[in-house]
């Protein structure tokens, strides 16, 4: 009865790892536009993961495709949300915020700003506070990657 149990345990571990259809979102597609140029100012580590999540869409280049640059201005702020009998900080809020806009030969055909937080607990240990703060900073660089790009796409369907 065991070996029995043991097979089919394996054998359902086995379907469900292998029928997992995860693909990532904006990777897979074949869209009707190239992102061109993009220019970035700003904070460097924000912007280095905006222009990892655009370039999937910049390798895909065709000769019929619409053609839009992009201008992008991002910045980060850190604020002390709460603080102890001591004055010592507790509670932290990470703000970034990215300032865009889209144009196709030379013309703006959209201006846009977005900014998103996140609040999180203070660490003793300043190793795992950076850690974490890295974390939060892709995460929040890699969901307004995600909105530049549905900016466009919609851009695209008008």
């Amino acid at each position: 009865m065991t070996k029995f149990l043991i097979k089919i345990s394996f054998l359902s571990l086995i379907l469900i790892v292998t029928s997992c259809g995860y693909s990532p979102m904006f990777t897979q597609k074949n869209y009707n536009f190239e992102i061109g140029e993009v220019i970035f100012s700003g904070e460097k580590e924000i912007n280095k993961i905006i222009e990892n999540r655009l370039n999937t869409i910049q390798k895909n280049k065709s000769v019929n495709k619409k053609k839009y640059n992009l201008n992008i201005f991002s910045e980060k702020k850190r604020n002390v949300i709460s603080k102890d009998s001591k004055g010592d900080p507790l509670k932290y809020e990470m703000i970034i915020a990215i300032e865009y806009n889209i144009s196709n030969n030379k013309e703006m055909l959209l201006e846009r700003e977005i900014k998103k937080g996140n609040i999180y607990n203070n660490d003793n240990d300043l190793f795992e506070l950076e850690q974490s703060e890295k974390i939060i900073i892709e995460n929040i660089s890699g969901n307004l990657s995600d909105n530049i790009i549905s900016s466009i796409i919609n851009l695209d369907d008008n």
